[in-house]
């Protein structure tokens, strides 16, 4: 037990109601014991009694009474079978940038942003190494496909998610992609605007183009450009997804009959074509840079280094990263 404390609104918990507050500040308070509290006048918002549901605004006093529980300001405890010893050290390894709003990782190709069925390790349950003072968790804003690698973002705040969010939503962001892909487009660039409808398969859930607005399908834009071929086997694509939709690259790829190179969900090759020598059979698609408002103002713009199966594979074609580059 200690004394009574007074703490300050944050800038960018305003907004948060009083209980969630508490759940981040001190999670071993239970629901039960904040209300009678609450009841009871101790606790107290610019010295007026309030309830639970309370928005809070910065810079306003929470009267934060001596709490009855084991430990003040505890952490919930990491659950060590989910995030491996090895967590922080992995995280280290694939962060490309940080300041006090956001991480960068680059995410290697079979490592999953979220969990599902089966998976014990993934960026999100890693991610409870890096709880902060307060003990918020970094939050995801967005999210790549398992076996996609490249560019993440994380927010470190609730304030930070809250605008990298909303930056998402109202695609002031600007994600390119990397994709090898069979053969060679007919357009050098095009536009590609087709519904999208999920379906359940033997190999699990899939995505394909479906009839315009056909029930519980959405409407998918992608634009590509062909950067650079080698005869009419292959061809390195910049792809830039408009719509954020599951699998929307790597279906808008097979649907220009142009499938990425190891995608075993949507690459259906055939006879006239077979893997060339030396490359492996894995997904070749990279989140390869994103330019996004910063929560702080200015433009946050990253660029992530290829994989080694992708780099193993422009060596092979003898294809010059420099030639991506892009303004």
């Amino acid at each position: 037990m200690v004394g009574v404390k007074i703490k300050k609104v944050e800038a960018d918990e305003s907004g948060m109601r009083l209980d969630r507050w508490f759940k981040v500040y001190y999670p071993d308070v239970g629901f039960g014991y904040l209300q009678k509290l609450l009841r009871s006048g101790q606790i107290r918002v610019d010295g007026g009694r309030v309830k639970n549901n309370v928005r809070l605004v910065v810079g306003q006093s929470i009267r934060v009474p001596p709490l009855l529980i084991d430990k003040e300001d505890s952490v919930p405890v990491i659950n060590k079978i989910i995030c491996g010893q090895d967590a922080e050290v992995i995280l280290k390894d694939m962060l490309l940038y940080e300041d006090s709003k956001i991480f960068v990782f680059n995410k290697p190709a079979g490592l999953a942003v979220q969990g599902g069925s089966g998976l014990t390790r993934h960026v999100d349950s890693m991610l409870e190494v890096w709880r902060n003072k307060k003990g918020e968790k970094p939050r995801l804003v967005h999210r790549i496909d398992r076996e996609t690698s490249g560019v993440l973002v994380v927010a470190r705040s609730r304030g930070a998610a809250q605008a990298l969010t909303a930056a998402f939503r109202a695609r002031e962001t600007k994600k390119t992609y990397w994709a090898l892909v069979r053969g060679v487009p007919r357009k050098k660039q095009d536009k590609i605007s087709t519904w999208m409808v999920r379906e359940i398969t033997e190999q699990g859930d899939k995505m394909r183009v479906c009839e315009h607005r056909q029930p519980d399908s959405n409407h998918a834009v992608s634009y590509y450009r062909v950067l650079d071929t080698r005869g009419k086997a292959l061809s390195w694509l910049e792809m830039e997804p408009y719509t954020g939709r599951t699998h929307q690259l790597r279906v808008h790829a097979a649907y220009m009959n142009h499938p990425i190179i190891g995608d075993s969900k949507y690459f259906f090759s055939d006879s006239n074509w077979e893997l060339p020598g030396g490359m492996q059979n894995r997904l070749h698609l990279h989140a390869r840079r994103i330019r996004i408002p910063h929560p702080s103002g200015g433009i946050l713009d990253i660029t992530a280094p290829l994989p080694p199966h992708m780099l193993q594979s422009f060596n092979l074609f003898a294809f010059n990263e420099s030639d991506g580059s892009t303004e």
